[in-house]
């Protein structure tokens, strides 16, 4: 079949050497892609949120597949324009509609739903600028540290820890008043720190029937020792240690089963990832956000994990057969360390030639290119994060160790990337 990805980063990279394997993907193509997908793929110059064009591809192409990867199509109704169209209907949409990616769309919205099916999050509550005041004095009367989320989507980048009230209060007039995170921070939710350790989980759903993929654990923040602020994510691994099968049916049974229900009672068909981001609290697991797609850079270390071929997954998604589907997972260790340019989070400059690529030869190590594109024969940074090296081993340590080797091998002016990622798991790993 032919088949079209939608995205252009690392996430997307990862989706079209995963697909490229398979028998059944007859062409692809990656909308707008980057260097890397170029290498197995035909790069399409046409934007996320450019339906119309993306649509006029399809027909030109026969596209019997889309695959959206980014949140940004996917909450603006990429898949509602499709299905709103006799000539582009039929043409399968793996992601859900506006309805279902308002889960990531609105943290108002996850939070809201999640209170109406009973999963367990930190406690909240929402603020508008009208009413500021009421903010504040919430603020007041609140423990620190606490977790200021702008509500709409800001690339990753839409949460701040405070450790005081007087950060906590300022941050909030920054977010309402001076709008630091555009339109996403208009509404704001205010809640509670959860102290414990993050996870990812992530679900395939055709809205009858879900399977669940490995975890991961992903590093936001920029810096070594977690600080600094959050980034889209700097490294993963997976699987992870503190992840036994025990905490797993947990997140089973109070999180994913009442979620997939939740939405089909709701009305809301959902096809497509749901990812959740978890805090693992003593061994109980407390939703932080829900995405209604995978995570960057989870990714690249979970989809080289899944043995399964790709396409029969995603066509199971589509008819709702996804309880037909046995997957396989590789038990080796992966991980993925994200090197980014000087500057990111913050400003940084494009255009910088990325060099060693061509040196990377060790067979369990995969380089997925992110923030990057073409001139002529040179790959350029155009990004902030701008390479992901992932790697296997047979333990954590060494597949982390491959991956660090490789990163330094990847070079460009300015080149950053956190040493540590993992190294805070290895105690557990090896306990195993």
């Amino acid at each position: 079949m032919n088949i079209l990805i939608v995205g252009s980063g690392g996430r997307e990279h990862t989706l079209t050497w995963k697909i490229k394997q398979s028998p059944l993907c007859k062409n692809l193509y990656v909308a707008p892609g980057n260097a890397g997908t170029a290498l197995l793929a035909e790069n399409v110059n046409i934007g996320v949120e450019d339906f119309s064009a993306l649509g006029n591809f399809c027909k030109e192409k026969n596209i019997e597949m889309v695959v959206v990867g980014p949140e940004v199509p996917l909450v603006a109704g990429i898949k509602d324009y499709f299905k709103g169209k006799d000539d582009l209907k039929h043409i399968a949409i793996i992601g859900p509609d506006k309805k279902g990616a308002i889960l990531e769309g609105s943290k108002d919205f996850s939070k809201d739903f999640m209170a109406r099916h009973n999963i367990p999050t930190a406690a909240s509550k929402t603020f508008t600028s009208a009413n500021l005041e009421e903010g504040l004095q919430y603020i007041d009367n609140h423990s620190v540290p606490i977790v200021l989320k702008a509500d709409g989507l800001a690339a990753g980048k839409g949460v701040v820890i405070s450790e005081t009230r007087e950060d906590a209060k300022a941050t909030l007039k920054d977010m309402l008043l001076e709008s630091k995170f555009g339109n996403a921070g208009s509404k704001v939710v205010i809640e509670e720190f959860l102290n414990g350790i993050e996870i990812s989980v992530f679900i395939l759903s055709d809205g009858d029937n879900y399977i669940v993929l490995p975890a991961a654990k992903d590093y936001k923040r920029i810096g070594e020792g977690d600080t600094g602020p959050n980034t889209g994510g700097m490294g993963a691994v997976s699987p992870v240690p503190f992840a036994n099968q025990q905490f797993l049916d947990k997140v089973e049974e109070k999180i994913i089963k009442p979620t997939v229900e939740g939405l089909k009672k709701e009305g809301i068909d959902y096809t497509g990832f749901i990812f959740f981001g978890l805090m693992n609290i003593k061994g109980d697991p407390y939703v932080i956000e829900y995405n209604a797609r995978l995570g960057d850079p989870e990714t690249e270390v979970i989809i080289p994990r899944l043995k399964n071929d790709f396409v029969e997954v995603l066509k199971a998604m589509a008819n709702k057969t996804l309880n037909n589907i046995q997957v396989a997972f590789d038990e080796r260790h992966a991980s993925t360390v994200m090197l980014v340019a000087e500057g990111y989070p913050g400003d940084y400059e494009k255009g910088r030639r990325i060099q060693g690529l061509d040196k990377v030869t060790d067979k369990d190590v995969l380089v997925f290119h992110a923030g990057t594109k073409l001139s002529g024969d040179d790959v350029l940074t155009n990004g902030g994060r701008v390479i992901s090296v992932t790697a296997y081993g047979d333990n954590m340590k060494q597949a982390l160790e491959k991956a660090k080797a490789t990163a330094e091998i990847i070079d460009w002016k300015g080149k950053n990337y956190r040493k540590d990622i993992g190294l805070d798991l290895l105690s557990l790993s090896a306990a195993e």
